[in-house]
């Protein structure tokens, strides 16, 4: 099969057509760049480097190769890249000074050989799930040439860039979902890891508590392979039949406000789910609807942002994004007292929630309850856009304060636009969730023939 017909083919995929005489890694390079430069990748990368990433193409010929080598990555404008500003895609940090060293998850990245083509564009200081950027522009959602929408956020560009074919993998971050949000919108596959797997170090923090570094790719493998490489830990996930899965769905929140594409997709996937012989149940989880109260005043988010930027609202407050900046504010408010009785609700919800997951495989739920929205109305109505990326966030963020792991798939059938479904688990269960995810991947992408 031409290269040329497969312009998105995920890592395994390449790999295979590579040693079938297939394309090479500068030619898949060269692809990448072409993309980059045409009016769709627009906004999309804050910073170019593909000079650097063919000469890394170049010197892995003819080497043992690790499956990532000499392919297009991107990296999200939060990680530090020695040499280079993160800017964390603020205008308040353009004189900041340059990296002195990769971040852990970059070095280990740059270590297998990976082309790191380019930094991303994404949503100021990662504080939103919808991606809009004042600064840098904002990215497009590839899923629909007729309407501009939003890639969702806080990763938009890293989400771009692969829908794109500019990466096979694009390196982000979740907060809130800031991973699989995105990679919802744009139809992609983005799995958040446990927190602690994976480094944070020269990593641009907006939550201490809540922050994960991680990846989105096209496939559950090409994300267990990325997940390897950054938290320098290979996970052997080892899929199950489907008749021996067991998969709960809350009755409890994350079903409310579907739109009718999400609800079409989220229902035939249960039912193909169903009948290729998954136990589904619906069950009952009150603790979901205490998050509210819990987060009421901002949330752990809000109160270690404030801590991070509230000297530099105070001198430049003008150069921040106002909706991210109002963000912020809302942590100002927060005492000591308060923000120990949220990391104590925190411990108390936490193991509560486990104990009523335990027992099951994976919870099921659509990623986000919508589409991707227009742009366009969310650059213009304040009020629309904070109850769209409180819709976008609502379901993700369970799991990120649970210290969960989660994965977002690809469920919409052609023709559709893009919805994921969302399997989540707890802490460090990350190989069994992978495990699952794997075993269930055939049955509800978009993209596998169906009798």
């Amino acid at each position: 099969m031409p290269f040329a017909d497969t312009p998105f083919a995920d890592v395994a995929t390449f790999n295979r057509l590579a040693q079938q005489g297939g394309p090479s890694r500068a030619a898949r390079l060269q692809q990448a760049q072409a993309r980059a430069a045409e009016p769709a990748a627009r906004a999309v990368l804050l910073h170019e480097n593909f000079a650097a990433a063919a000469g890394i193409a170049a010197a892995m010929a003819g080497k043992p190769l690790h499956p990532l080598a000499g392919l297009p990555v991107t990296i999200k404008d939060l990680f530090d890249v020695a040499g280079e500003v993160t800017r964390a895609a603020s205008a308040s940090r353009n004189d900041a000074p340059a990296a002195t060293e990769d971040a852990p998850v970059v070095a280990r990245l740059r270590a297998v050989g990976a082309a790191l083509v380019g930094r991303t564009n994404m949503t100021e200081f990662a504080f939103s799930g919808v991606g809009i950027n004042p600064h840098f522009g904002t990215p497009v959602n590839p899923c629909d040439t007729a309407v501009a929408r939003i890639c969702g956020g806080s990763s938009s560009g890293a989400a771009a860039s692969v829908a794109l074919g500019i990466a096979v993998a694009a390196l982000g971050s979740d907060t809130g979902g800031s991973i699989r949000i995105p990679a919802a919108l744009c139809g992609l596959t983005g799995f958040k890891p446990t927190a602690r797997r994976v480094p944070l170090a020269g990593a641009f923090p907006l939550s201490y508590s809540l922050d994960t570094a991680c990846a989105m790719a096209r496939t559950v493998t090409d994300c267990v392979l990325v997940d390897g490489v950054i938290a320098d830990q290979a996970l052997a996930p080892v899929p199950k039949a489907p008749t021996a899965l067991r998969l709960a769905v809350p009755r409890q929140l994350m079903l409310d406000d579907m739109d009718d594409t999400v609800a079409r997709a989220f229902d035939r996937t249960l039912s193909r789910l169903s009948a290729a012989g998954v136990a589904i149940e619906q069950i009952d989880v009150p603790e979901l609807l205490e998050l509210a109260s819990i987060n009421a005043q901002g949330g752990l988010t809000a109160a270690e942002a404030q801590s991070i930027h509230r000297g530099a609202l105070q001198t430049r407050r003008a150069m921040y994004d106002p909706r991210v900046a109002a963000r912020i504010d809302r942590g100002a408010a927060m005492s000591a007292a308060d923000y120990v009785d949220l990391m104590r609700a925190r411990l108390d919800w936490g193991a509560r929630m486990m104990a009523r997951i335990a027992p099951y495989d994976a919870i099921a739920c659509p990623t986000v309850p919508v589409v991707a929205p227009e742009l366009e109305p969310l650059i213009a109505d304040d009020a629309l856009f904070t109850r769209v990326n409180a819709l976008l966030l609502r379901n993700p963020s369970v799991f990120n304060f649970l210290d969960g792991c989660a994965i977002s798939l690809p469920c919409h059938d052609h023709g559709e636009l893009p919805v994921g479904l969302m399997l989540a688990h707890g802490p460090m269960r990350d190989a069994q969730l992978l495990g699952t995810a794997l075993a269930l991947e055939a049955l509800v992408r978009a993209d596998t023939p169906r009798a």
